[in-house]
């Protein structure tokens, strides 16, 4: 605009407005008396009103500017004109805002505006920049979130700290919704609580010296009165607020939402500039309501719903007049929320559709054409800020109106192809969290939100098992309960889905691609915001100030997932050989040919710069893709430039800070003003361009950088050869169109949304159902409590009879709250979206796998995305809604095995983040029939495959997770191991029934025998297995007897000590481990005893004695003493340290055992002595009953140490029984009374023994029947036998043996080997388990070239 006011030549846009000197009565549009009439028409004024229309003064373009500013001065006086400038009673600015320069203490976020504040550290405070010292004064509080804050008034003499803030000291006020009190000094209750979308009025009377507060526009009461008034005495807004808490004021730059009579706003509106704006839309309305019939020379009524300009000079002319004058009124936010948004409210209270109401497009047509672009630009990012925080903070109602008549201006509005392009480029992700138009948030009042007429029979289940679970049984009267309950959610259902499908079409005009025009097409604008808003997302993890919330992410992701399932299936109607959207996928080549960028994420491989290094020729020869070396160079460049740059951002403060403390930096959490400054975009997009490639051969291509901006539709489409996205096809990939290229990338931001925040989101979501299933436990108890009390205890039963009122209260508020949960969250159509992401995940895994080393460039996220999503259904959607209904449930459970089985192991895989949630999620998968079986169902050769992975050495690599697995594979087959829990551990309730550890036992006898042919047929593979097998149980078997040596000598001590809660936890971790590892022992000797027992095999005698001897740590003391009598103190030190892993070849039958076997302190014989000891210290410590050692008992341990004895001296066949024994009993640390202790009250019956009773309950298998059954017991009973029988004639026939004749290292067994050339002697035992990590000679260091037998001479 060139000129404003009264001038009567000015210029906007096309249109030349000027005055004719030579024609003053031609208007070269219509006739004069028709124009005036018009015109008198469109701008009435009441002087004219009361006049004929012969009598009034003729009006045309050349008069209208100075009648239409006679009109815009009425009823304005001087003191309306400078009221803004001078208010009686006020200090300070005209335009109130946070003084984030002195008055503030903590540190705070703030905004851009100076109205939306976010605490930032223990407990800040900030005031305003204005103050009030007389007269009645008001301001607004939009509570963005419900936690602890003071809102009220201060002086400017009050001092704050971290401690405390407004309302502790003596001249400081406030209102504290979240404790529900009021303070000054001191605290009372006071009003009531305060949610999230509440809005708090702060009242000052300070004519009467009185304080009070509103909530939601009702009067809380008086909350002081007397206040300090007099000289001197003038009072701030202010407020104090712990970290994370946020609000947004309103101190009058926006129409205020509660007004209360008699009370002044403390910056007031500006009244003459709003009674202009609403004479000018009165103008506009005339206009748009009138046509003029130039025929008839008449002018005629028109419905303003099916009003066009049609290119009418006149009327443009007119109009131009009016945005002449309105456009500088419309970029001011409170004429545009109280004037424009009003209006176009109005125009879509008919209801209909949207595209009924076509005159909001026509008119951001006239205010492009009318309005400088700076100022349309300005009034609709202004009008998008007020729809959006209008959309979040109105309250809910249970037809949700508000929301859905927001959301209805937002459609309509976006619907203008330019205004949303301009929307889109610059306001609606760059300045606005837009993604909050795509969240529906959940009540936490549900009396406000009439959930109570929707839903008004509760239901929740009313009868559980012992450990907690629902029983599904149900009477009559619960049925009809539930079905009720269930009709009301449906109900609720159906309002929201209303608001979720309009969010929908919100985004379909976003991914809108026909809307080129004269620029880009909308679709290409969101995919460049939208890869901007993953990153941003994905880069600050750790600033949780910037990231989006994660119940928002759920919520886009769903609309999202529509939106891009329409758009998808549409281009799959027009192209019948694409790929429908049910069978989706993001093909291999965006991994690795640049075209997409993700950032810092990693790759299953490692670095993308160390990818491209590594395989650049696989790139060349299987994608046609040459990597520039000077490429590789760039990239490694801005890998250190970017690590500067985050380095220099984490030093520097993020935004204005004043001394150090306030920070102009908005953030998600401060969203009750939308904005936003800086966002932090640092990575650089590594994006490859390629030339076109020819179509008759195919050629090497170069590829070079391009950002995301720099992208265009042809990059991401492709055109004449050139494939876009798709660069890069491997040759395994089939050659056609899967759909369009844009949307391929959609799809992979989608999945990364979920990775980033969604699944977090839906397990927490999952705690309003875990709340209602413990709230109706405790009703269930409190009413079994009430039968069985006594009639005559009254006192007893009025305290149940309100715990059972209590209860049932909070049940009744948590089931409707639940049903909106599961509405919004878990419903059937979510738990489809999530699937649908699954079975991307597992196609886009399957594709990437064909591309063998390819498969490294793969992010990590895929693999992540794959296993959660499943988790997700498992856990969070079930029971609501059944998984066996999703189609094609069963083959995808198969595929998902697949993938879990093959890569658990990938040498591909580098990532040991991803390796452990891999290997995790496997051990999950084998705890739960349903997935067991379809593991079972992959081919065998996949199965195998995994089984051999399972059973590599456990050195180097996390081998608690593969044990466990075997351990489930077993578990249900082993000796009194068919339990789901403890039998010490029944009669408490688990914390998770669900967890993977307490599911009912199902083992595969499949896998069990892939296991046994695996062992059966590599002696390698078995030997090195069972060794680290033993090695892992000594190493933890002895940390737990350490562990509970120290915990034991702090209970002794007469000072009150506290054991730490994770030394608690190692220690119990130990235990587990020690019990597994024994049954991985037991299934091992089951299913393959010739490993052990056949001594023709490589190794067998060496791993059986190593299974039941050990060591006794007495016999290394003495040969330490012995050894430093002859000086080899140093080369006894050097021996006793455990060695690393290594190879080296063993020279008893020349086998190569890749791990080493360290000397064994505590096997079977080891953990029997010390479980089984009369007042051990095991007993003990499993006596105290300490908080974290709940699973540390007797017969865990003690169990399956009875399964590994039972196999090798009861089950096997008669020469596998001798050698056994010969083994056990031929270890010093044997003793009969340890086998004898595992069925105590046998022995004592037996042996007729009369010993008092005692308090203490001994334990015995024989207690538990329901643990052990009878054929077991008798199998122990034959082993008591055997082994008693079996050491009373080795005692009977054992020949003394002199000191010189043991082992000069174990002091156990007599010398058995001498080594060659140094001819120094041992025990076959101690020399094989050396020999399997050194070569050297344990005495003299030469090196040992061979091993024979040694017998005594008989003349010695």
């Amino acid at each position: 605009m060139t000129s404003k006011g009264t001038s009567t030549s000015y210029s906007r846009r096309s249109y030349r407005l000027t005055s004719d000197t030579e024609k003053p009565k031609v208007t070269g549009f219509v006739n004069d008396k028709l124009l005036s009439n018009y015109l008198h028409h469109a701008f009435p004024s009441f002087e004219n009103a009361q006049l004929a229309a012969t009598s009034r003064k003729p009006l045309n373009f050349q008069n209208l500017n100075e009648h239409l500013d006679r009109l815009l001065a009425e009823g304005l006086d001087n003191e309306a004109e400078d009221k803004d400038q001078t208010m009686d009673g006020r200090l300070g600015p005209a335009t109130v805002v946070l003084d984030h320069t002195s008055g503030f203490e903590g540190l705070l976020l703030v905004d851009d505006d100076l109205l939306g504040v976010v605490g930032h550290s223990n407990f800040s405070s900030i005031r305003a920049t204005s103050c009030v010292y007389k007269g009645k004064w008001m301001y607004e509080v939009l509570i963005s979130s419900q936690g602890l804050m003071q809102i009220g008034w201060c002086t400017l003499h009050c001092r704050f700290n971290q401690e405390e803030g407004v309302g502790d000291t003596s001249d400081s006020y406030a209102y504290d919704g979240n404790r529900v009190r009021k303070w000054n000094v001191t605290t009372t209750n006071y009003g009531k609580a305060w949610a999230a979308g509440d809005i708090v009025t702060c009242v000052i009377d300070l004519d009467e010296g009185k304080i009070a507060f509103c909530l939601n526009g009702m009067s809380l009461g008086i909350a002081f009165e007397d206040i300090r008034l007099g000289p001197g005495i003038a009072y701030f807004p202010a407020i104090s607020l712990s970290f994370k808490e946020s609000v947004a004021f309103n101190f009058g730059s926006r129409p205020i939402r509660y007004p209360v009579e008699g009370y002044r706003p403390m910056q007031d509106p500006p009244e003459a500039d709003l009674v202009k704006a609403h004479k000018l839309l009165g103008y506009l309305k005339n206009v748009i309501t009138t046509s003029m019939d130039t025929q008839e020379g008449i002018l005629t009524e028109q419905d303003s719903a099916i009003w066009q300009a049609h290119g009418e000079p006149t009327v443009l002319i007119t109009l131009a007049h009016i945005f002449n004058r309105f456009a500088p009124l419309l970029c001011k936010v409170y004429l545009v929320e109280d004037v424009l948004m009003a209006y176009f409210l109005g125009i879509l209270e008919g209801g209909g559709a949207v595209d009924e109401h076509p005159l909001i497009q026509h008119l951001l047509d006239l205010m492009w054409l009318l309005m400088e672009d700076y100022e349309v630009q300005e009034c609709l990012k202004q009008l998008m800020m007020s729809l959006l925080r209008a959309y979040r903070f109105s309250p809910i109602i249970p037809d949700l109106g508000l929301q859905i008549h927001y959301l209805r201006l937002s459609i309509a509005i976006l619907k203008h192809e330019k205004t949303r392009k301009y929307l889109l480029s610059n306001v609606l992700f760059d300045v606005l969290r837009s993604v909050v138009f795509f969240f529906i948030k959940t009540p936490l009042r549900v009396e406000e939100a009439g959930l109570e007429e929707l839903i008004p029979t509760t239901w929740w289940p009313t009868k559980f098992d012992k450990e907690g679970k629902e029983v599904k049984e149900e009477c009559a009267e619960e049925r009809l309960r539930r079905r009720a309950y269930e009709r009301g959610c449906q109900r609720l259902k159906k309002r929201i889905e209303v608001v979720e499908e309009l969010q929908i079409q919100i985004l379909k005009l976003f991914l809108n691609n026909k809307d080129k025009g004269s620029s880009e097409a909308s679709r290409y604008i969101f995919l460049s915001k939208f890869r901007k808003f993953l990153q941003e997302n994905a880069s600050n993890r750790g600033n949780p100030a910037i990231l989006c919330p994660p119940e928002y992410m759920v919520c886009f992701l769903h609309r999202l997932i529509a939106a891009l399932r329409s758009y998808w299936d549409e281009y799959r109607r027009r192209n019948p050989s694409a790929v429908l959207s049910e069978d989706a996928y993001v093909p291999p080549q965006l991994f690795f040919n640049g075209k997409v960028d993700y950032f810092d994420l990693q790759r299953l491989g490692g670095l993308l710069s160390h990818l491209k290094k590594t395989l650049k020729d696989d790139l060349a020869s299987k994608a046609n893709i040459i990597i520039d070396p000077a490429e590789i160079s760039a990239i490694s460049m801005d890998d250190l430039d970017e690590d500067d740059e985050n380095v220099t951002q984490q030093q520097r403060p993020s935004g204005a800070a004043a001394g150090g403390g306030a920070l102009a930096r908005p953030s998600w959490l401060s969203s009750p003003t939308l904005g936003r400054a800086n966002r932090f975009l640092s990575t650089a997009a590594v994006s490859l361009m390629n030339p076109r490639r020819s179509l008759a051969t195919v050629e090497k291509v170069k590829v070079r950088t391009l950002t995301v901006e720099q992208r265009t539709e042809e990059d991401i489409e492709g055109s004449h050869g050139n494939d876009g996205l798709l660069l890069g096809r491997p040759p395994d990939e089939p050659d056609h169109p899967i759909t369009e290229k844009s949307l391929l990338e959609i799809l992979d931001g989608a999945i990364m949304m979920y990775n980033l925040s969604v699944h977090q989101q839906l397990g927490k979501m999952v705690g309003v159902s875990d709340d209602v299933h413990e709230y109706a436990v405790a009703l269930k108890d409190t009413e079994d409590k009430i039968a069985r009390c006594p009639t005559k205890r009254k006192d007893i039963l009025d305290e149940l009879t309100k715990s059972q009122k209590v209860f049932s209260a909070k049940l009744n508020h948590l089931s409707r709250r639940l049903a909106w949960i599961n509405a919004t969250i878990y419903s059937k159509e979510k738990m489809l979206d999530i699937y649908w992401l699954l079975q991307v995940c597992i196609r886009v895994i399957e594709h990437s796998d064909r591309t063998r080393t390819l498969f490294a460039f793969m992010p990590e996220f895929y693999m992540n995305v794959a296993m959660n999503s499943y988790s997700a259904l498992k856990n969070y959607f079930s029971p609501v809604n059944s998984m066996d209904e999703l189609p094609g449930y069963q083959e995808t459970l198969s595929r998902l095995a697949a993938i879990l089985a093959k890569h658990f192991a990938d040498s591909r895989i580098v990532g040991t983040d991803i390796k452990d949630s891999l290997m995790q999620a496997l051990a999950s998968y084998v705890c739960y029939p349903h997935s067991l079986r379809a593991v079972e169902r992959i081919p065998e050769e996949q199965r195998v495959a995994m089984m051999k992975n399972l059973l590599a050495p456990y050195e180097q690599r996390p081998w608690a997770q593969t044990n466990w697995i075997l351990v489930r594979l077993w578990r249900g087959c082993g000796f009194g191991y068919r339990y789901t829990r403890l039998p010490h551990l029944l009669k408490s309730k688990p914390e998770d029934a669900n967890m993977p550890s307490l599911q009912k036992p199902c083992p595969s006898t499949l896998l069990q025998q892939h296991m046994a042919d695996l062992l059966r047929s590599d002696s390698e593979m078995a030997a090195s297995f069972l060794n680290s097998v033993l090695n892992q149980l000594n190493w933890a078997f002895s940390e737990f007897i350490g562990m509970i040596q120290e915990i034991q000598q702090a209970a002794e001590r007469p000072e009150r000590n506290f054991v730490d809660s994770r030394q608690l936890k190692v220690c119990a971790t130990c235990f587990d481990l020690s019990v597994s590892l024994l049954r991985v022992l037991e299934m091992t000797i089951t299913l393959v005893p010739e490993i052990f027992l056949n001594w023709s095999r490589p190794s067998a005698e060496l791993l059986l004695r190593r299974l039941a001897q050990g060591t006794h740590f007495n016999n290394w003391a003495q040969y330490f003493q012995r050894e430093k009598a002859h000086g080899f103190n140093s080369l006894f030190e050097s021996r006793i340290v455990l060695c690393t892993s290594s190879s080296v070849s063993c020279l008893m039958g020349s086998l190569e055992i890749p791990e080493m076997a360290v000397y064994s302190k505590e096997l079977i014989n080891q953990v029997l002595n010390r479980v089984t000891a009369e007042k051990n210290l095991f007993d003990r410590v499993v006596n105290l009953r300490l908080p974290g050692l709940e699973s540390v008992d007797h017969y865990p341990i003690l169990v399956a140490v009875t399964g590994i004895l039972v196999r090798i001296l009861v089950d096997s066949d008669v020469q596998g029984i001798q050698r056994a024994t010969a083994v056990l009993l031929a270890d010093p640390c044997f003793q009969l009374r340890s086998i004898q202790y595992l069925l105590r009250e046998n022995e004592l019956s037996a042996l007729g023994a009369t010993h008092p009773p005692t308090e203490k309950k001994h334990f015995s298998l024989q207690a538990y029947p329901d643990y052990i059954s009878l054929e077991e017991l008798g199998k122990v009973e034959s082993l008591l036998s055997h082994l008693t029988r079996e050491s009373t004639q080795a005692a009977a026939t054992a020949m003394p043996t002199s000191e010189e004749d043991l082992c000069p290292i174990c002091y156990a067994h007599p010398i058995s080997a001498v080594f060659r050339p140094c001819s120094h002697k041992s025990c076959k035992a101690c020399i094989n388990q050396h020999l399997m990590n050194n070569k050297d000679c344990f005495f003299c260091k030469a090196m040992i070239t061979a091993v024979d037998d040694y017998t005594k001479p008989s003349s010695s």
